[in-house]
């Protein structure tokens, strides 16, 4: 087994050691083109009658707690004027975005027996409205959540009416070639707006290999999704094009439970393989279902970093029920990417976010919207020039040494939790971010002590002028 101290300890030596690609480092005309990342909006239809009434609210199921506020609660899923609030912040923070991604989950955490198909149709078509309207004339790049079918999590690999219905609700954004692909497994991929030639856009139904999903149990590759992933990213190396994956599912692990995984085993593993294959490709991923902000890093065999998934938080401020997650709620999230045009490298991003409890202290009005403040900006709060693999390796390194760890904790629950991140919290999220493979990050979670031990070795690294992690194990 090899201590993840080491795997952690040289990582600007790796990205230096030959990680070619669009994860190696800032390239081409450093134009910034601008898009929003929304994920997890969870509406709650019944928050304000039920507020109204004196009642908890259904998605905050038997937990007590305080009085449901006007914007919101922390045990709650988002009431339609937190929604509203969101669009109009978007709206006025960044009005003519060059697209927008929206990386799914609507309907709210109750019981599917207080839903149904036409519930959950009904609440995907409210919010399709809602974001329609909020950027008329703006692409948007769609995906689902797990929480967007019923009964929840049961997506197939084949065609189904929520699909098709779906699809018809997002037919102005979907292309003719997108359609019957959406149709058949709820995945599509497009170009990129704009006189750009070479983004493409590359939208995934991850819900197909969730672990909770019965209808894909015992399947390879459910609706031949690997197979047409793989396809599509050699057609646009092929093409020399550059691709953005998207979706909700994310692989790899929950950065604040142990050992809680989302993918099947070997789903995990057959996406892990796809990214290594294609990395040169793939300039970066989005993906959402966590509601916390973090990242995940992808390597090379060698250790070298080549790729990252950015996860951002969610709209929703609902208090997971994850039995042993502390403080798992979060406040209200939104994010802008700036990003190259002509590479797709990510340059940089700030995330605002809606001070909840600050807000539910304000007189609600609906011509007044507490503001949506900017909580941070990714160069400056972690000082790295961009968002790249070799920059986000980077941040990795300060949060294994701690000089980022606590900053970057309070930002993984949009400035909620405020606690201290010390000993096991500290190796649940630098574990979770530099290890998706499964086996690695049972190694990783297991290795404290002799991590611990080995962290002064990170100085002979740069002594040594950077060694790459395979050669100093």
């Amino acid at each position: 087994m090899q201590p993840v101290a080491l795997l952690l300890l040289c990582p600007l030596a790796a990205a230096l050691s030959g990680a070619g690609g669009p994860g190696g480092g800032p390239g081409g005309s450093r134009r910034a083109g601008h898009f929003w990342h929304v994920t997890d909006l969870h509406w709650d239809p019944d928050y304000e009658a039920a507020a109204g009434a004196g009642q908890p609210c259904p998605s905050g199921g038997p937990r007590a707690g305080p009085p449901a506020g006007p914007w919101g609660s922390y045990l709650c899923d988002a009431p339609w004027r937190l929604l509203l609030a969101a669009a109009r912040a978007m709206s006025g923070l960044l009005p003519r975005p060059d697209f927008v991604l929206w990386t799914g989950d609507d309907t709210p955490h109750v019981p599917d027996e207080k839903l149904g198909e036409e519930k959950v149709l009904h609440i995907i078509e409210n919010l399709t409205s809602l974001i329609k309207e909020t950027f008329p004339d703006t692409k948007v790049y769609a995906a689902m959540g797990n929480h967007d079918f019923h009964p929840k999590n049961q997506f197939p690999g084949r065609k189904h009416r929520i699909y098709n219905r779906t699809a018809e609700l997002w037919r102005p954004w979907l292309s003719d070639a997108s359609i019957p692909l959406f149709r058949a497994g709820a995945f599509y991929s497009e170009k990129l707006p704009g006189t750009n030639a070479r983004g493409r856009m590359v939208v995934l139904n991850t819900n197909l290999y969730y672990d909770q999903n019965d209808e894909t149990a015992g399947e390879e590759d459910p609706g031949g999704q690997f197979q047409w992933l793989e396809e599509t990213l050699t057609n646009a190396s092929r093409a020399d094009e550059m691709v953005y994956i998207v979706g909700h599912v994310p692989p790899g692990f929950f950065e604040k439970k142990r050992g809680k995984s989302w993918f099947r085993s070997r789903a995990n593993e057959r996406y892990l393989e796809i990214v290594r294959k294609h990395h040169r490709v793939i300039a970066a991923q989005f993906f959402g279902h966590h509601h916390t902000d973090s990242f995940r890093m992808f390597y090379s065999d060698t250790g070298s970093p080549i790729n990252v998934m950015f996860l951002a938080p969610g709209v929703t401020p609902w208090k997971t029920t994850l039995p042993g997650v502390n403080n798992g709620a979060n406040n209200p999230g939104i994010r802008v990417v700036d990003y190259d045009p002509d590479t797709l490298q990510v340059l940089d991003m700030v995330t605002y976010y809606f001070n909840l409890s600050r807000a539910n202290m304000m007189a609600p009005t609906w011509e007044e919207f507490p503001a949506w403040e900017e909580e941070y900006r990714l160069t400056e709060a972690f000082q790295v020039p961009d968002g790249s693999a070799r920059s986000m390796q980077a941040v990795l390194e300060g949060l294994w040494q701690g000089r980022l760890l606590q900053l970057y904790h309070q930002f993984n629950s949009v400035s909620y939790d405020l606690s201290p991140c010390e000993g096991p919290c500290r190796l649940d999220h630098v574990c979770a971010i530099r290890e998706v493979d499964f086996t690695k990050y049972k190694e990783c979670t297991s290795s404290t002590g002799s991590a611990i031990a080995s962290v002064g070795l990170l100085f002979f690294c740069f002594l040594l002028g950077c060694l790459s992690a395979q050669q100093v194990l």
